[in-house]
């Protein structure tokens, strides 16, 4: 079945919960990823970085789901005049409980090492909330436990066997599904028949890690030189550590017209509903941003919707329930390819769906994009964005204009005076491309003439 978007944030709550009312703890724990990879073998020296500043600051997208009588958990405070402008923008905004995180640990070992954070959240567990992550780790479950807050989620064993790539494959291929030529490769061995014997097909070849995210753990691989020197690394590796085993899968490079991004959202009960479909804007293999619609045929966004509601009863049947991202990609030939991966977790598309219903037209479109932020010699003020962009700043109204999802990560640059390089997360609404186009070359303009403004001396 499809949702409206009234109706999605409520079914989400009931997914989790059971209960459509449910109060939640928003933790958005976006290097859940890189706890999933502990113990996976992938391409040697493409480890997952620790948490970074802008991962930090994305944990203010949990006030984009988040309801009054939810608390949303933070490393940095948010910006008292971001958080107004979400109130503004009819998005009311739930509680923030600040937990610093200055080593880096990541939110949920900084919450499990603070005795006033978890006693917070143990009052919090009295009250009826729920624990509502991004993911489900053993770190999750763990501050679960150690709060008594009951976990709205799948157990973290469900979560890293989902998530997996390989999982991916074998499900699309156990389905039925339209797949991208490739195999899965568990051993030196298999990665061996892969790349130098054919066993995945004629080059170009991607090789990625079972567990790589957004544009880390890839490599392709144009010729049989760089396939022998990816196989002798790895050989090494195994050799020196006395394990042949490892976690990839290697596919064909396929020419395509389109990649997409699309959700479902699966109740406890085994109820499926398809959320969206967005075409998702790639660059070196990370996602920049979505374009909304998609711009699909009618045949395609058939297919689409087919093989997700097929996707979330197999997930179901498998254990898992909640949110379920799939990537996806429309080759040379106008085919839909509907499996490229399976996120176990809410993605960056899930948090804009609130805004979506408020802002986009029936008949309109919209862009997500992240902005550059010029470096500057003192911290951003949300205000002063605001009087940066002028009239580039109000509000959307009648389907056109810019709405900003995250502030935050504007300040995640470094520390030192003129170093802030930040990001701005965004919204473009407007009636047609060519004002959606006017709209985001105007606003980046006024981003590149930001000067923060110098602090006075005393």
């Amino acid at each position: 079945m499809t949702r409206s978007p009234a109706s999605r944030i409520a079914a989400l709550r009931r997914a989790l919960t059971g209960d459509s009312q449910a109060r939640l703890v928003w933790l958005c724990n976006f290097e859940v990823e890189r706890d999933w990879a502990v113990g996976h073998t992938g391409i040697p020296g493409q480890g997952l970085a620790q948490s970074s500043a802008v991962v930090r600051r994305l944990q203010e997208q949990g006030f984009l789901l988040a309801e009054p009588g939810d608390v949303v958990i933070t490393s940095v405070p948010a910006d008292a005049g971001f958080l107004d402008y979400l109130a503004r923008a009819g998005l009311p905004v739930a509680k923030e409980l600040v937990v610093p995180d200055p080593d880096g640990l990541g939110p949920v070992a900084s919450i499990l090492q603070s005795p006033a954070a978890l006693a917070s959240l143990r009052a919090l567990a009295q009250a009826g909330l729920h624990l509502a992550p991004m993911g489900v780790s053993d770190g999750i479950e763990a501050l679960a436990q150690a709060t008594g807050l009951p976990l709205a989620g799948p157990p973290a064993q469900v979560c890293v066997r989902v998530n997996s790539k390989q999982y991916s494959r074998d499900l699309a291929h156990r389905l039925g599904l339209r797949e991208i030529p490739g195999v899965n490769c568990h051993t030196v061995d298999e990665l061996a028949h892969a790349i130098l014997h054919g066993g995945a097909g004629p080059f170009p070849l991607i090789v990625k890690d079972a567990y790589g995210v957004s544009g880390r753990g890839l490599l392709v691989l144009r010729d049989p030189a760089s396939a022998r020197a990816l196989q002798a690394m790895v050989a090494r590796r195994a050799e020196r550590t006395g394990n042949d085993t490892v976690h990839l899968l290697v596919e064909r490079f396929l020419d395509k017209q389109a990649d997409l991004t699309y959700q479902v959202t699966i109740a406890r009960n085994g109820t499926v509903s398809f959320d969206f479909v967005k075409r998702a804007l790639i660059h070196h293999g990370a996602p920049q941003g979505h374009l909304i619609p998609a711009g699909l045929t009618s045949a395609q966004h058939r297919d689409i919707e087919s093989a997700a509601l097929k996707l979330g009863a197999a997930l179901h049947a498998d254990g898992y329930f909640g949110v379920a991202g799939m990537d996806a990609l429309i080759d040379a030939q106008g085919r839909v390819r509907p499996v490229v991966e399976i996120n176990a977790r809410l993605n960056l598309s899930s948090y804009q769906e609130r805004a979506l219903q408020r802002f986009l037209a029936p008949d309109g479109q919209a862009v997500g994009r992240q902005l550059a932020v010029p470096a500057g010699n003192a911290p951003l003020s949300f205000a002063h964005l605001l009087d940066v962009l002028g009239p580039l700043g109000r509000l959307p109204e009648n389907g056109a204009g810019l709405f900003i999802t995250c502030f935050g990560t504007a300040n995640a640059g470094g520390d030192a005076p003129g170093t802030r390089a930040g990001r701005l997360y965004t919204l473009f609404f407007g009636r047609d491309p060519a004002a959606l186009d006017a709209l985001q070359d105007a606003v980046a303009r006024a981003l590149s003439d930001l000067r923060v403004p110098q602090p006075a001396l005393h």
